[in-house]
């Protein structure tokens, strides 16, 4: 498995290759200063020899940016799952996704494509991810959540059941999501409120 990124996102990926007896067979990076990262020497995309690929960059819009140049040049993505996760055999999770240490995953939930779900995240029985969703640190998606494609829900906070939140939309740290919240918008508080538009990618 190769990681695309040589950050502290990596890092963590790593570990979890290490605990599952999966080979990291070496570390990519575009940022040409970065030579050295933990015990590897950085190196360029091949695409002739580098294969399975996962890209472990947090920031959902690079990772998107990043995949889709990669698809151009018929990649193929690994799926990283710690084996201190518990992950529902009705589940699915979509190539290019990392869910890491203490997670949870209940029935028939599914994340598209390059997603994270987070350390110690809680995704509830049929909740939707949809590409390139990071789920922070110890969130809870309650049942029958969906989660549109690239917004990121930060850490502690708790969506309850049947809510929707929109594509490329940010919920803050400890908020609690008691309705819908719309595409494109930073939303934070207890219960959670639309503070800002954002950029679209």
């Amino acid at each position: 498995m190769y990681l695309y990124g040589a950050g502290g996102h990596a890092k963590v990926i790593m570990d979890i290759l290490k605990e599952n007896s999966t080979e990291l067979t070496g570390i990519i990076d575009d940022n040409p200063h970065i030579q050295e990262w933990m015990e590897y020497h950085v190196l360029s995309y091949d695409p002739k020899r580098m294969f399975p690929i996962l890209i472990s960059i947090g920031n959902n819009s690079i990772r998107k940016n990043i995949a889709e140049q990669l698809y151009k040049k018929n990649a193929v993505f690994g799926t990283v799952i710690s084996i201190h996760a518990i992950v529902s055999p009705y589940a699915k999770i979509g190539e290019g996704s990392v869910v890491m240490q203490g997670s949870i995953l209940q029935s028939c939930c599914q994340t598209g494509k390059h997603c994270i779900v987070n350390t110690g995240a809680a995704i509830d029985h049929e909740c939707i991810l949809e590409d390139y969703v990071h789920v922070s640190p110890h969130a809870t998606l309650c049942g029958n959540v969906e989660v549109g494609e690239g917004s990121w829900i930060g850490a502690g906070a708790v969506i309850n059941p049947g809510v929707k939140i929109g594509k490329w939309t940010i919920i803050g740290s400890g908020s609690v999501v008691c309705k819908d919240i719309p595409d494109g918008v930073t939303a934070c508080g207890s219960p959670c409120r639309i503070i800002k538009n954002n950029p679209q990618p």
